[in-house]
């Protein structure tokens, strides 16, 4: 298909770590550019969001579809269904049914896919064969579907990559089993995946094709970490492990890593199966496109974890089944505790100060309770205070910071937390700035909480004084910095 026949595109998954670096580039390569999202108002505040025209909508619900591809020259189908739940596949199957009939009742041209490497062979994991499910949905639907097929994503945010890299920060001795001494994988730059993904746009040659693609190295997964552990100048020592146990293993990376056991797991269980691209189609079809090894890949995303210039990650579509979204609505059933205080600073240096909060910096005030409750809540099988927050100074709607979610963002003036931890019950912690006259502010937080049955209340009035003492002290500490940045 010529480029000049495609001109609208959609993107599903924008504000998923593929979706939201592939916009901002297809928007520079000149296209009107739609996306689809659950949650518009996560889009908020990004660069390119004003340039872009949102629809909500959910493909697993077959919500917001029609509307979105009205008019449409092409589509990118980057959604990603392994999430909180055991049967993922079959959401994954029912999300493409839905969009696969959407694109051929809108007369879709070209569909763009980004599927995972490994061979057809039987044997394939869970999460492997349910990748390659999904292209074949579509093409059966009978769209033209472009499918990219990717190993390992090495990139600053991305979900594999993570586990590696916190696995090889954490671990003095890490143990090696079988699979990854044996299995080889062709990791492939983030920067490359998306070379791919916008030239495919205008690749006659690539419709209705499946194109393997992947780095200029292969590797086992045991001297990807040991690249990995050079490149940041950290020794390392593995040790042979026999027994071997997906659950086992993946818990392990839930409490040493960012990533939940629950993702974890099904990117385990694909350890047992080589990807590795078997043809070069790739290169012979994108000879523009010059795929970087993995040591360089590695050092590239170092530098933008460096230079905190992360533009997405993983954790920014991840939301715990048992905290899913919910609008906040002040009714009744919701237990308030408000604080107020003056700061004599501008409401701008108070909204600064309290939009830096959490990740590396920590929650100003009596962490070692913060931390006693992430490490609580990572026992009981929650997110913990792992994730960090993807920018110190930045903060957008739908990011995870912490174990919190970023709900809504107002510049200058507020800032609203959805608890994702495990509780008896809904939270929220609020934010915010009042200006009084040029010089002060008052700085109030409300914290609210929904609970759930008698375990709820009781848990929020058992922990009162706590939560009073951590309040009190944490407004008395974003005064000061507030009156640090004003001064």
């Amino acid at each position: 298909m010529s480029a000049s026949a495609i001109k609208t595109i959609l993107v599903t998954g924008p504000t998923g770590y593929i979706g939201g670096r592939l916009i901002p580039r297809l928007l520079a390569r000149g296209y009107r550019v739609r996306a689809l999202a659950r949650h518009p108002e996560n889009l908020e505040g990004r660069p390119w969001s004003g340039s872009v025209d949102i629809f909500k909508g959910d493909v697993f619900c077959g919500l917001g579809l029609k509307e979105a591809m009205a008019g449409a020259d092409a589509a990118y189908y980057l959604i990603h269904s392994m999430a909180d739940t055991e049967n993922f596949e079959a959401f994954e199957e029912t999300s493409a049914r839905n969009f696969a009939a959407a694109a051929v009742e809108a007369g879709i041209k070209k569909v763009i896919y980004l599927g995972g490497l490994g061979g057809d062979a039987a044997g394939l994991s869970h999460h492997l064969h349910s990748r390659h499910r999904m292209g074949e949905i579509m093409r059966g639907a009978g769209l033209n579907v472009t499918e990219l097929r990717a190993a390992i994503i090495v990139g600053s945010g991305s979900v594999s990559f993570e586990i590696i890299r916190y696995l090889v920060e954490r671990l003095p001795f890490i143990p090696c089993f079988r699979y990854l001494r044996d299995t080889r994988c062709q990791p492939v730059a983030i920067r490359d995946v998306l070379a791919y993904l916008a030239a495919a746009l205008d690749k006659p040659g690539s419709d209705g094709k499946t194109i393997e693609i992947g780095g200029a190295s292969v590797h086992t997964y045991r001297e990807m970490m040991a690249i990995y552990a050079e490149s940041r100048g950290l020794k390392r020592n593995f040790f042979s492990c026999v027994l071997w146990s997906p659950d086992l293993s993946s818990r392990l990376i839930g409490l040493v890593t960012p990533v939940p056991a629950v993702l974890a797991r099904p990117l385990l269980e694909s350890l047992r199966n080589d990807v590795v691209c078997s043809s070069d189609e790739a290169l012979r079809l994108f000879p523009e496109i010059k795929p970087l090894d993995y040591r360089t890949a590695v050092q590239y995303a170092l530098m933008r974890v460096t230079d905190n210039t992360v533009e997405t990650s993983w954790t920014t579509a991840y939301e715990p089944h048992y905290a899913r979204p919910c609008s906040f609505i002040d009714t009744e059933g919701l237990i308030l505790q408000d604080h107020f205080i003056t700061v004599e600073a501008p409401a701008g240096a108070v909204f600064k100060a309290f939009s830096g909060i959490g990740g590396r910096r920590g929650w100003f005030y009596a962490q070692w309770l913060w931390n006693l409750k992430a490490l609580q809540d990572r026992l009981i099988g929650g997110v913990g205070m792992r994730r960090g927050r993807r920018h110190p100074d930045v903060i957008h709607q739908g990011e995870a910071l912490d174990f919190w979610r970023v709900e809504r963002v107002i510049d200058g003036r507020m800032l609203l937390l959805r608890a994702e931890m495990k509780l008896p019950g809904k939270g929220w912690l609020q934010f915010e700035a009042r200006p009084r006259n040029a010089s002060s502010s008052l700085l109030r937080m409300t914290a609210y909480f929904e609970p759930r049955g008698f375990w709820g209340n009781l848990y929020w009035y058992s922990l009162y004084p706590v939560h009073t003492y951590i309040f009190r002290g944490l407004l008395r500490e974003i005064r000061r910095r507030a009156e640090s940045i004003g001064a």
